[in-house]
Parts: structure tokens; sequence; C-alpha cells
């Protein structure tokens, strides 16, 4: 082999090694498991799994937590009640979800919630967890309805940002002689589950996902409650896709 051959084999070899070493450099630079936002979604969605799995088949009494099985990569992102109300005030669209672990009705729901998100490619939903951070009310001695726990700050503020499709505090109730007495709490209320869609900072659809033909929380979820469940969510999940925030599903789920 001449000289000549071998100065233009290392010259292509190092060539070949430059190539190889910028793309190297590029791929952990770019690396998408290393990005903060992925990064977040991605522990928060672990995270989310094992909060909810590790209670699986636990004793409630006369019941038992229902069994869940949450996908690796499910769309929950963990944010505090302050976090949301910074999000909503800075005029961002997004999907939040209010529940908590041991949530009964939640746990029915989520199975399904997950998706049909899926479906419509939505990979991002937020989650707080309201358990802890809501206030409550008593009737005291006279009847009354007392404040017991104040909220947070940040609850409290959700109160009045999401108002518009809240629920209102379910009145509190005592018996009198045969009849039974509602006392009602000028209040609304973040339920469990509550799931609530943000379009450029205002509140503008809430879906439990809850059917009308679970009568009870720990119920087994027949054929029918869960394709109930998959229309709600799927209507629901188009609002959010859609321009005018309207849902049209032109055929049955199921």
């Amino acid at each position: 082999m001449s000289r000549r051959s071998r100065a233009t084999i290392c010259v292509v070899v190092l060539f070949m090694l430059i190539g190889a070493l910028i793309v190297y450099i590029f791929s952990e630079l770019f690396n998408e498991s290393e990005i903060p936002e992925v990064k977040e979604k991605n522990e928060s969605a672990l995270k989310f799994k094992k909060e909810y799995e590790s209670i699986n088949g636990e004793e409630v009494g006369d019941n038992k937590v229902r069994e869940l099985s949450i996908p690796d990569d499910n769309p929950f992102i963990y944010k505090t009640a302050e976090e949301i109300v910074d999000m909503i005030n800075d005029k961002e669209s997004f999907i939040v979800y209010f529940g908590f672990s041991k949530c009964p009705w939640c746990r029915s729901v989520l199975p399904t919630m997950i998706e049909q998100a899926k479906e419509k490619n939505i990979d991002k939903i937020y989650y707080v967890d309201v358990l802890d951070i809501r206030d409550k009310y008593e009737l005291d001695d006279n009847h009354k309805a007392v404040k017991t726990k104040d909220g947070s700050e940040g609850y409290n503020q959700l109160l009045e940002l999401l108002s518009s499709v809240l629920s209102n505090y379910s009145p509190l109730t005592y018996t009198k002689g045969k009849k039974t007495i509602e006392v009602k709490i000028n209040e609304k209320r973040i339920y469990a589950p509550n799931v609530i869609i943000i379009k450029n900072g205002e509140a503008i659809a809430l879906e439990s996902g809850i059917s009308d033909k679970q009568e009870g929380a720990y119920q087994e979820l027949t054929d029918d409650i869960i394709c109930d469940m998959k229309e709600k969510f799927s209507c629901f999940f188009e609002k959010f896709i859609s321009d005018n925030g309207t849902c049209s599903l032109n055929e049955p789920i199921c």
C-alpha cells in the first residue's frame, strides 16, 4: 500500500471518528429523558403508579380497596393547588385531576380515564391530591354549620377560580322527629374525583367520570358501567381538543 493510500485511509478514519463524536455529543445534549420537563413527567408517572398501587387490596371496613394496575406511562403530573392557581392566572390551557389514592370513586374511574386520555393522545394531566387541603364543616349542638377545618390558601383560591364549574358543598343533615333537615353550606366544593378542563385560564368543563349505573363505590364494574365511563371521558377530552370546547360523538364508544 502506497503512502498516499495510507494517508487517505487515515483521513477517512479521522473524519469518521469526528463524526461519531459529534453524534454522541448531540445525543447526550438532546437526550429526551434528561430534558427537565420530560424527566418531571416520567418521575411523576412512576410516583403516581406507586402511590395508587401500594394500597391495592387493603381492607376498608367490610370492603377492600379496588386493585389497580397503572401504566408506567400514565399521564399524571403532580402539582400543588398553589401551582395550579399560578397556571390559571398565567392563562394556560390544561387538564387537572383532583382526587386522592384512597378515594374509592377515584379508583373506579381511573383506568377508563387513562385509557380514554391515551385514545385522544392526551399525555399530560395534572394531579392535585385534595385529601388534606379542603375545608370541613360540621353541625354544632344547635344544628348550625361550623367550619371545623380550614382549607389551604391554594384550595380557597381554586374555589374562586373554578367556581363556574364546581358543585356546591353538600348540605349537612340532622333528624328532627321523622324529618330529615338539611343545612346548606354557602360554599363551592372540589370533590374527588373532579377532572377539570382549563382553557386560557378559564374553567370550561368538569367531569367526575362516575356512571349513574354505579350505585356503590366498591361495586364491581360491569361492562355497562365501564362503557358509560368511556363515553363520559371520551366526550370530556374531546372538549379539550376541539377549538370551541364542545363534544360531538357521532358513534357509540361501545
